[in-house]
């Protein structure tokens, strides 16, 4: 009786420890953290050049005296972002941020050259728990790219049926405008630019718990996934881009750097090969995460115009 006993005792303790370790994952995973202030003496030096670019571009942005937008998700959150428009043009470009971070520290770099140079209205979301937009959890993609098919909306609604939409996404905001193009978004959206998104959200999850840890944890980031469903109503099982390859509507560009320690390049390399629409790539040898706008920003140029020559109307770089 006494080893039964023990043997209880001890499923009890593994299954404690387990679920104590799936809490502290969710809640590192996919809780909005409380702060979100930048620790600049403990960044990189190629992070601290990146985060004075941001300042100086986010106040660029912000000089455009961007017009305020707000619209609801299905959960009830607020969702917020900025517009500048484009004065005459019917082309519009949703820039979409990672995780953790928002619209303009991530891509407001983008603007001058969509907004000034091509001509495209700009819109600027922050996602459901990111930025100045309402919500407590992360969903990897699942929710997010509900949330920018809304936006995909409002511009149809707001500017009409002739307009053109290009999606284009930086890291958790490549996966989420990927996920957008497989839910059969409206015909306005054109084309898609991915740049360093992931296969799934299990896989960058299980990634990084083991470059965190050194240890291989498939187990904990399947739980992390269920505890979701079970305890905070998402599914992230939804947010796997790589088996919705099949599902893709519009033409994508895939762009990645070869050194991306965060999503590896491999993870772009598979995303391209199983595509099954137009597409095109920009992988840059040594590049790191998020930084090829940054790093090789002429060839980046370069080849969205090349991409937008051939998916949208009458696309010159003068127009």
């Amino acid at each position: 009786m006494w080893v039964l006993k023990a043997a209880i005792a001890v499923v009890v303790i593994i299954a404690i420890g387990f679920s104590a370790i799936i809490a502290v994952a969710v809640k590192e995973c996919v809780v909005r953290p409380k702060d979100t202030t930048v620790d600049y003496d403990a960044l990189s030096e190629k992070h601290k050049i990146r985060y004075k670019l941001r300042q100086r571009n986010n106040q660029y942005l912000y000089d455009k005296n961007p017009e305020d937008l707000s619209l609801t998700d299905k959960q009830g959150n607020e969702l917020k972002a900025w517009f500048v428009p484009a004065e005459g043009s019917k082309r519009f470009v949703i820039a979409v941020h990672g995780y953790k971070c928002n619209g303009p520290d991530e891509c407001s770099h983008l603007f001058p050259f969509y907004n000034e140079t091509l001509g495209f209205n700009y819109l600027l979301p922050d996602h459901v728990s990111h930025g100045r937009s309402e919500g407590k959890f992360i969903s990897f993609g699942a929710r997010e790219s509900e949330n920018l098919l809304l936006w995909v909306n409002y511009l149809v609604e707001r500017f009409g049926e002739d307009i053109e939409i290009v999606l284009h996404g930086i890291s958790m905001g490549a996966a989420t405008v990927m996920l957008a193009n497989a839910s059969n978004p409206p015909d306005q959206v054109k084309c898609v630019i991915e740049d360093c998104g992931y296969t799934s959200a299990f896989d960058i999850i299980a990634f990084n718990m083991k470059k965190m840890t050194g240890i291989e944890m498939p187990h904990i980031a399947k739980g992390v996934i269920l505890a979701c469903r079970i305890f905070l109503g998402f599914n992230m099982n939804e947010a796997d881009c790589l088996g919705r390859m099949k599902d893709m509507k519009n033409p994508i560009l895939f762009i990645h750097g070869t050194a991306d320690p965060t999503v590896p390049f491999e993870m772009g390399e598979r995303l391209y090969e199983a595509c099954t629409v137009p597409k095109d790539k920009m992988f840059k040898e040594g590049l790191i995460h998020a930084y090829c706008y940054y790093d090789a920003k002429q060839e980046y140029e370069e080849k969205m115009v090349e991409f937008f020559s051939k998916h949208l109307t009458d696309f010159k770089l003068d127009n």
